[in-house]
């Protein structure tokens, strides 16, 4: 980490593995900001749709994207965005949104502007921040990271729960096989498997394994 940073635990795994729930259980308990990095890809996917762009069309995106004010900010602990001074926060589970963000999602410089700005966030406060890249791209050089996965019926099923309709093997297959930052699993994460865990317990598993790699936890949790 810069010496600008602050502590950084990177979660990362594929759709409906649990990690988001995980993660921001994770920072509430450790008083760390959230930060979603999947709602920041959301965000501008919902731009590009907005703007009546093709989101197969990665020349138009990239030139979109470039020329867009895009805003990024903790607040209450939280990861906020908002695009030409716009809050997409409403619309970020739409299905026209759920169906293209994968697509969105493989423009590099997409990628490289909301790398950059989840980086950002590390010089203001200390984090947990969620992704498919968070371990291996954006913050490789943190020494905590984790990996939540889960079997494919389970993820179906909690997708289902969500009233999201998109296809688990076909998003694997888009988020893996992308040629920018693909989903991987970062050499040094410690893999979970949340098909028959808790949230709570999950969260447990990873604190504990904070503690053992020397990270201050408090000594009172809330829960």
């Amino acid at each position: 980490m810069s010496s600008d940073s602050h502590r950084v635990i990177a979660i990362d795994g594929p759709a409906a593995s649990g990690k988001s729930s995980v993660a921001r259980e994770l920072a509430r308990r450790l008083g760390f900001a959230y930060v979603n990095s999947g709602a920041m890809y959301r965000a501008i996917t919902w731009y590009v749709l907005e703007n009546g762009i093709d989101p197969n069309d990665s020349d138009r995106i990239a030139q979109l994207v470039q020329n867009a004010a895009i805003d990024c900010e903790l607040k209450d602990k939280q990861s906020r965005i908002r695009i030409d001074n716009l809050d997409p926060t409403a619309h970020l589970r739409e299905g026209r949104v759920n169906n293209e963000v994968s697509q969105v999602s493989t423009v590099p410089q997409v990628r490289q502007i909301l790398v950059e700005k989840m980086r950002d966030y590390a010089r203001h406060d200390d984090l947990v921040t969620e992704g498919r890249d968070i371990g291996s791209v954006v913050f490789p050089e943190t020494p905590y990271k984790f990996y939540i996965d889960a079997s494919p019926e389970v993820r179906l099923r909690r997708r289902a729960a969500e009233g999201q309709r998109d296809e688990i093997a076909a998003r694997d297959r888009a988020d893996s096989l992308r040629r920018a930052s693909p989903l991987i699993i970062a050499e040094d994460a410690l893999v979970i498997d949340s098909s028959n865990l808790t949230i709570d317990g999950v969260v447990g598993e990873i604190i504990g394994r904070l503690k053992n790699k020397g990270l201050k936890v408090p000594d009172f949790i809330p829960v």
